[in-house]
């Protein structure tokens, strides 16, 4: 079973429907559920791999909706925390590219609170955390703390840490949190703006290639509309295009190719992803690939279903 941790929040999008000659910060928002660890278990539960997620989600309304829709999904929650704190709220705006930029609202919000509750269940085989989950405190350290066990009795272990600037008051510290993390993970799916502000301005491969001397199995890296790439320490790096879409938004494209992945190596077993050779990681890249078009094809995270990936292949 796959565990993806960190924060479900609603995301308040604008209305691009909007015909009334009205400002774009001023048009309608509407709500739509996600988060970044929140949608990639979405997208490895639709894509048919036996995922939970775990983590603090409010008792308010978009806190009921956020657990309807993971059940719906085919998430299990039985690992989910439920708090009296309200649901984070992220305010997006769409660039011409259908790029998201995102404003937090954070403060004393159910997921921050997450409590470390000891070791996972002993069917737990993968293990997927990121985010604000990774910033916030106190969640972020007891995540951590959970990262750090399952590495150790052996389950693969993910990291998007999909940087958002502007919730990281120091960027020093966070680096080096960062760098201390990386003997415990064995995925590591970043974009390459990530690595470059992860690795102040180095180039993106050089820094993945350091990232595996720290320990790290695999570095995933994804580059817009340029595709996928992965480094692993068994040669020369693998890459795919993106696959044709017609593009509506960037809105949990990052967080369908993590769970993706995540699917693809659960379904074959793989608990070392750094001993794959280029033909399995190219297939594992354009497996991502094909999911990740059909969710920017869509307003919001809506990752595929299993089904729907397979008629688009």
């Amino acid at each position: 079973m796959i565990v993806v941790g960190g924060e479900a929040l609603v995301d308040l999008v604008p209305d691009e429907s909007t015909v009334d000659g009205s400002a774009p910060e001023l048009r309608p928002l509407w709500p739509r559920l996600g988060g970044g660890p929140y949608n990639v278990a979405l997208a490895a539960g639709r894509l048919g791999a036996a995922t939970s997620f775990v983590s603090r989600i409010s008792r308010d309304r978009f806190g009921e909706a956020l657990l309807r829709r993971l059940r719906a999904s085919g998430v299990d929650t039985s690992l989910v925390q439920r708090g009296q704190e309200p649901t984070t709220l992220a305010v997006v705006a769409l660039d011409e590219q259908g790029s998201a930029q995102y404003t937090f609202y954070t403060e004393a919000t159910a997921d921050r609170f997450f409590a470390d509750r000891g070791a996972l269940p002993e069917e737990v085989s993968a293990l997927s955390i990121g985010t604000l989950g990774m910033v916030l405190e106190p969640g972020a350290s007891a995540y951590e703390a959970m990262l750090r066990r399952e590495a150790a009795r052996g389950v693969l272990t993910a990291l998007d840490p999909n940087i958002r600037a502007d919730l990281i008051a120091d960027p020093a510290a966070y680096r080096a949190r960062f760098a201390s993390w990386l003997p415990d993970v064995r995925l590591l799916k970043l974009s390459v703006e990530d690595a470059a502000w992860l690795a102040e301005g180095t180039d993106p491969l050089t820094a993945a290639k350091s990232w595996l001397d720290s320990g790290v199995g695999a570095v995933v890296l994804t580059r817009g509309a340029e595709g996928l790439s992965v480094v692993t320490a068994a040669g020369e790096p693998v890459r795919v295009p993106t696959a044709p879409a017609r593009l509506v938004d960037t809105i949990g494209a990052g967080d369908t190719v993590q769970g993706a992945l995540l699917a693809w190596l659960h379904e074959r077993g793989v608990t070392d992803p750094g001993a794959l050779g280029e033909p399995e990681w190219r297939a594992a890249l354009q497996y991502a690939a094909g999911a990740a078009a059909i969710t920017v094809s869509r307003s919001g995270a809506e990752p595929p279903t299993a089904a729907e990936l397979a008629e688009y292949r």
